[in-house]
């Protein structure tokens, strides 16, 4: 009997075509779905055109909605995919990650090439996505990705291309599996999951990238501005300049969260160096670590934790215990 999977497009490239002004959206929702008319071999297909918009234009309150809208219909299917730009894929589809209650798999895919160009891969990921969506070993597998034949858990992906179909990886833990011609291959599971059971985010969350030379003024605007939750993107281990070091302080005192991440792509930050403006006394004076995540995402994050109205004491916990 064929899988029932509901569709969910929300725009983005594999939308798109060339128009006088350049690369838009031009494609329905059925109009992606007609160029694989294959696919009603492999499942029962329904459509629901989410948005048809840029993934720039994406904001966390519509990954919460998106989020929401799969929660209230995912019991009348099997699974679900949901075609993204893939600017903020990461973002959206790691905002579902934390806030779905499902085991059903939930699949995310893409396209980076636009629908004249030659070789577009937009078709070819949506059919492999759905038959990702339909397998039987699909299930709790958390939200994936699937592109470029590859399935990502999308808690350890990210987008390492501006330009080529190969343009997401994990290179800290690797593929989830493979789709080849004949089966769907899962080589393991992620060991990270959370499923939060969420009735609002908090979107007042700034990101703020470190760099050489950099002042406070930004963490200080933040401040001022009445600023919910802080992310730093620092360097390295998780460590910043000085300056930036009192304004941090200056957040913490204010009981601003401050989750610390590094502008490295690989590794974690630790509270391992102690000089002045080194992570260990940043985490030693109430910083929070963010571990592996990237910046992106621990704002997610943080901005799910907020809307729960978890306390910073809370927050940090649930860092240390979602550590790579």
């Amino acid at each position: 009997m064929k899988k029932k999977i509901l569709i969910i497009t929300t725009g983005g490239t594999i939308s798109m075509k060339a128009g006088s002004g350049g690369v838009v959206p031009s494609l329905s929702g059925n109009d992606i779905m007609n160029l694989i008319p294959q696919i009603d071999n492999y499942a029962d297909l329904e459509l629901h055109e989410f948005s048809n918009i840029p993934s720039p234009m994406m904001t966390p309150q519509r990954m919460f909605e998106l989020s929401k809208f799969v929660t209230s219909n995912i019991d009348n299917y099997d699974g679900v995919v949901i075609t993204h730009g893939t600017d903020t894929i990461e973002e959206t589809s790691y905002m579902l990650f934390l806030t779905l209650q499902t085991k059903k798999p939930v699949v995310f895919t893409a396209a980076m090439r636009s629908n004249e160009e030659t070789g577009l891969d937009g078709p070819r990921n949506l059919f492999n996505a759905i038959r990702v969506a339909s397998s039987e070993k699909s299930f709790d597998r958390g939200v994936m990705l699937a592109v470029n034949d590859e399935i990502f858990s999308v808690r350890e992906v990210y987008k390492s291309s501006t330009s080529q179909i190969n343009a997401f990886d994990a290179p800290h833990y690797g593929v989830l599996g493979m789709i080849d011609v004949d089966d769907i291959i899962y080589y393991r599971k992620s060991e990270f999951r959370y499923m939060f059971n969420v009735d609002k985010i908090e979107p007042d969350v700034d990101l703020i990238k470190l760099c050489a030379g950099v002042s406070r003024k930004f963490i200080d605007y933040s401040v001022s501005s009445g600023v919910k939750g802080i992310v730093i993107e620092a360097f390295g281990r998780g460590n910043v300049n000085p300056e930036m070091k009192n304004g941090i302080l200056d957040a913490i005192s204010k009981n601003i969260p401050v989750v610390i991440t590094s502008r490295v792509p690989n590794g974690r930050v630790l509270g391992i160096y102690g000089y002045e403006g080194g992570a260990k006394q940043l985490e030693d004076n109430g910083a929070i670590m963010g571990y592996d995540l990237n910046s992106e995402k621990a704002r997610l994050k943080l901005m799910v934790l907020l809307g729960m109205g978890k306390s910073t004491a809370e927050i940090r916990q649930i860092f240390k215990d979602d550590r790579g």
